[in-house]
């Protein structure tokens, strides 16, 4: 479960003496065993399956030179409340694309973490960390970064906030090395011409800006310029401790159902909604993707595969050009940030709560895409339809003969409608623009054996589409099972999941899609995931242009972990298939498959991988399937904290002997 946090109570007594001030409330992870897998053979190489992210190789090509700069060389040790702070120059010549790779190693015991990206007070990157093993891990992730051309024009202050804990039971440091690199490409599409934070803004504090919610407001004020042409929010959100299974959660009504026998449970529902909010209207939504950290259910899943967009925590785009009239008027105009899940009455009805649990972990941005200066975007006042959504909610609990609650079974099913539209009035002429939203939620979820078993199956579905052209459909499924059992000795979980993420982009994104990444066609560079080096390759020059971009991707995994007094076990198996193909320009209907793998890695092992890449195949060694190795036992404290199932019990309450 990745932990983002700043000094706790507890290091304050250590370090009284310092004052640190952070938009993160202050937390350590309190009574729970360290989650520990069996240990690789030699250093791990861990990866995110996704679409590749080319660089062109050498120091210059046809269209200007390839220059690459240092951002960041950095060991996060006892680093909460400390993060990295560098100033970034830019490089001595043109560009139009930037591309960042982000290399870390470690080794030892240590929890995953979250770390936060910032140019100023903008973040630009959310990612978190694979847990080490003995003999040591290694991951690379290239990321995209030509949505930001605007900032990597300027000197920026570069805060990079990871925040980690180094003591006798966590020693693995986050040995990190951030580079980016500078390069032309041609008929770059267009890119913002400014970028406003959405953020705690504590840049000049040298500390990290994001906001937590629900301890803070998220919220800013600006006076726009008044010569925008089009303005696109940008959301990004996680849930962190109580709210990190958000997904699992129970109605606030049955949080007890379980008090007497495995412990309360988190409540709100299972059901949580990211919210835009100009001047207090609702102008957009997000319902989240249910993000897996690295040591999320069951730790034996996620090595060396990393769940679906752990090392690159995906944003929601809500364009926000229909309400231009009204902030292009020369005055101060909110911007607001909310998490909203659901209060139930326990009679079968709920409504949106205007608070959830602690804690979620949020920043946006605004893009302002801008007109000629002097002019003025004038235009109808915004026609604002966002009905509240329509909320269906049931549950049954069933008892064993000595009335303990045995099971808990609850549905939960949301569907959201959202339509905005005006007329505005630019240097371009006159235009109806608009934004809509049609999102589809439901979650079913069955605690059994008196709440020592989960099964979760959710999926939610979203179209949303703006006058700009831009589209987005998506759809991520998700079934969970897990169970666990605990006593004074020892602790068992085991677990199953089945999960997948369909994203298809048509039109201007503000974050690119990937396909552009196909518009290197002299000699570059991919990090083939799996691979230590990067692999030289030169694409086809007669691609397709590309309109839109489909992506597709499924794992399904199983896992189990033992930890007893004699040693510790971690058993695993995991398969990833993935899809990317760009959908062509005039030809509607049809796709151009750009990259394709399918991996399976089992106890840490990977022992089938085949990656094609524009029609070349990749071979990537394969070794037979690791072992779950004995391990030194530890204590054992809340199995059920440590799960994100709610407070639990701790060893002494279970009969074990002081906690």
């Amino acid at each position: 479960m990745a932990r983002f946090n700043v000094l706790s109570l507890l290091l304050l007594c250590v370090c009284i003496t310092s004052t640190i001030q952070s938009a993160v409330v202050p937390r350590i992870p309190d009574n729970s065993f360290s989650k520990r897998q069996a240990a690789a053979a030699g250093v791990l190489t861990d990866f995110q399956v996704y679409e590749p992210v080319l660089t062109p190789s050498g120091t210059s090509d046809q269209y200007g030179c390839i220059y690459t700069q240092t951002l960041m060389v950095h060991d996060f040790a006892f680093s909460y409340g400390s993060p990295f702070v560098g100033l970034y120059t830019p490089p001595p010549c043109s560009f139009n694309r930037v591309t960042m790779n982000f290399t870390v190693t470690s080794k030892g015991r240590q929890f995953d973490r979250l770390g936060l990206m910032y140019l100023g007070d903008i973040e630009v990157f959310r990612t978190s960390t694979a847990e080490p093993t003995a003999n040591g891990i290694i991951w690379t992730y290239i990321k995209e970064m030509q949505q930001y051309d605007v900032l990597w024009k300027e000197s920026q202050k570069i805060i990079f906030d990871l925040g980690n804990l180094i003591d006798s039971t966590y020693t693995g440091i986050f040995n990190t090395t951030l580079t980016a690199t500078f390069f032309t490409i041609p008929d770059s599409p267009p890119v913002a011409d400014s970028i406003l934070p959405i953020s705690a803004m504590q840049s000049a504090e040298n500390m990290g800006s994001a906001f937590e919610i629900p301890a803070q407001t998220a919220s800013v004020a600006y006076t726009l310029p008044q010569n925008i042409e089009r303005a696109v929010v940008s959301l990004e959100a996680c849930g962190q401790a109580t709210e990190e299974f958000w997904y699992t959660n129970v109605f606030s009504s049955e949080e007890d159902t379980f008090a007497s026998t495995a412990g309360s449970f988190y409540g709100n529902s299972p059901w949580r909604e990211v919210q835009l909010l100009i001047d207090g209207q609702l102008a957009g939504v997000s319902f989240p993707f249910p993000i897996i950290f690295t040591g999320g259910i069951v730790p034996g899943f996620w090595r060396p595969i990393v769940g679906i967009d752990a090392f690159d925590l995906r944003e929601h785009e809500i364009d926000i050009t229909p309400w231009l009239p009204l902030l292009c008027d020369g005055t101060s105009h909110t911007f607001e940030i909310r998490v909203a899940g659901l209060n139930d009455d326990g009679e079968g009805h709920a409504i949106i709560s205007e608070t959830v649990g602690s804690y979620w972990i949020v920043t946006g941005k605004i893009f302002l895409f801008l007109s000629k200066n002097g002019t003025v975007t004038t235009g109808s006042q915004p026609t604002i339809n966002t009905p509240p959504p329509s909320i269906t909610i049931s549950s049954t609990i069933t008892q064993t003969s000595n009335g303990t609650n045995a099971t808990l079974a609850y549905n939960t099913a949301v569907t959201r409608d959202i339509s905005i539209s005006s007329r505005i009035n630019t240097l371009n002429g006159t235009k109806t623009v608009y934004w809509t939203q049609k999102i589809s939620y439901s979650n079913f979820n069955d605690i059994t054996a008196e709440g020592s078993s989960q099964f979760t199956s959710q999926n939610t579905t979203g179209s949303d589409a703006s006058s700009s052209g831009y589209s987005n459909d998506y759809s991520y499924p998700i079934t969970v099972l897990e169970s666990f059992s605990q006593d004074a000795t020892a602790v068992e979980i085991n677990g199953s999941l089945s999960r997948g993420l369909d994203f298809n982009v048509f039109g201007p994104s503000v974050f690119p899609s990937g396909i552009q990444v196909f518009n290197v066609t002299g000699p570059s560079t991919v990090n083939v995931p799996g691979r230590t080096q990067p692999q030289s390759i030169i694409l086809p020059n007669d691609l397709p242009v590309f309109q839109g971009s489909i992506l597709s991707t499924t794992q399904v995994a199983s896992a189990e972990y033992r930890s007893a007094a004699n040693g510790s076990y971690s058993f695993g198996t995991t398969t990833q298939d993935f899809s990317f193909s760009g959908a062509e320009v005039g030809e509607p209907g049809t796709t151009f498959e750009l990259y394709t793998r399918h991996v399976e890695a089992i106890n840490s092992s990977v022992v089938a991988d085949t990656q094609i890449l524009a029609g070349m195949t990749f071979d990537i060694p394969t070794v037979g399937p690791g072992n779950g190795v004995l391990q030194a036992g530890y204590n054992v404290f809340s199995i059920k904290s440590l799960i994100g199932k709610g407070p639990g019990k701790t060893k002494a309450q279970l009969g074990g002997g002081p906690s």
